[in-house]
């Protein structure tokens, strides 16, 4: 089995394979933390891999997902998962319980959508809201400054990590509803009149467009507790808040087109160009440690873009979700997440 730098380097050539954003952003962040950041988010698409698989019957991708937790992954991204020491915790916790919430979705999965928003977001919440609490841990892990902002990063991680997650449901709505699933609340749609389980690309009108623009405010809103979570990072860490800024960056730029083109009916359709991409890498790289130059360069980019305040489940509910939805013999697991949570929480104050 290999391990150290080669499965470091391992890692670092299948990740532009597997997510573009990423491949782009991780690179940003210092090298220890990039290697953890790196192998959390491999684990993460692995257990997305393993949920998407058509073939698999629920109760066997179930069974797989459980064994996949129980290892963390393949060989050599488990190699470095091993030695990573007090951030292991915060990538098992994640894995666990994306596992577990993915799971739960896809089983009432449909082109009929989700029921209320507050569905949408508890989907946002386990596939995305969950990986923001683990990269909180890991930032403060890896950086005792960071570590002092602990209490309010945790409170916007959620919201962070959801406005990006949220952004992509919009854009991969047509991509995701010819795997059969759809992710939009129907509590949105059916105030303008739109079944979601008759809707065809080639019925879409402007009712469904009201209730993307919708949609499109809420994202928007969660973007600017990004921002703000991007800003409390200690100017001095400039490679974590590259990290987060690009992604804000290119989350807001989507959204724009999304705005302009809501006729859409392909994900590529609404997807950032190269010389925007560029664009954002230049800008922000040079305003990296200006924090009142960052706020006006996000104000320009969402110029135009409706604002709704997300729901942004706090902690508490967050907690309850988890509760609410695993079967009687995963009471114990989900437990025992809260009381390590609440450990690490009564630590930090």
């Amino acid at each position: 089995m290999d391990t150290g730098n080669s499965s470091a380097d391992f890692q670092d050539r299948i990740l532009p394979y597997v997510s573009r954003t990423f491949a782009l952003t991780i690179p940003q962040l210092p090298k220890p933390l990039r290697i953890a950041v790196t192998n959390a988010y491999l684990l993460c698409r692995i257990a997305d891999t393993i949920e998407d698989e058509p073939a698999l019957p629920p109760a066997e991708t179930r069974l797989y997902l459980q064994r996949f937790t129980a290892v963390s992954g393949m060989e050599r991204v488990v190699a470095l998962t091993q030695g990573l020491g007090e951030s292991r915790a915060a990538i098992q916790r994640c894995i666990e319980v994306m596992s577990h919430g993915m799971h739960h979705f896809q089983q009432t999965a449909s082109l009929a959508g989700l029921t209320r928003c507050s569905d949408l977001d508890s989907y946002c919440y386990y596939v995305a809201g969950v990986v923001g609490e683990m990269l909180t841990e890991l930032f403060c892990c890896h950086s005792p400054a960071v570590a002092l902002q602990r209490t309010a990063l945790q409170e916007l991680s959620v919201s962070f990590a959801e406005g990006l997650q949220l952004t992509n449901i919009i854009k991969d709505f047509w991509e995701d509803r010819s795997r059969g699933a759809c992710w939009f609340p129907q509590e949105v749609f059916a105030r303008h009149g739109v079944e979601l389980a008759r809707l065809t690309p080639q019925g879409s009108d402007a009712r469904f467009h009201a209730g993307v623009r919708e949609l499109v405010a809420v994202a928007h809103g969660h973007l600017r507790n990004a921002l703000a979570y991007a800003l409390l990072l200690p100017a001095r860490e400039r490679g974590v808040r590259l990290f987060c800024l690009w992604a804000i960056g290119l989350a807001v730029l989507t959204l724009r087109r999304i705005e302009a083109r809501p006729g859409y009916t392909r994900g590529e359709q609404v997807k950032v160009s190269h010389s925007e991409v560029l664009l954002i890498r230049l800008t922000t790289s040079a305003a990296v440690r200006n924090d009142r130059v960052l706020r006006r360069m996000f104000e320009y980019a969402a110029r135009g873009l409706p604002l709704s305040a997300p729901l942004a489940m706090r902690r508490a509910a967050n907690r309850a979700a988890l509760l609410a939805h695993a079967a009687p013999e995963e009471q114990p697991l989900v437990a025992r997440h809260e009381r390590s949570a609440g450990r690490s929480e009564s630590q930090a104050r």
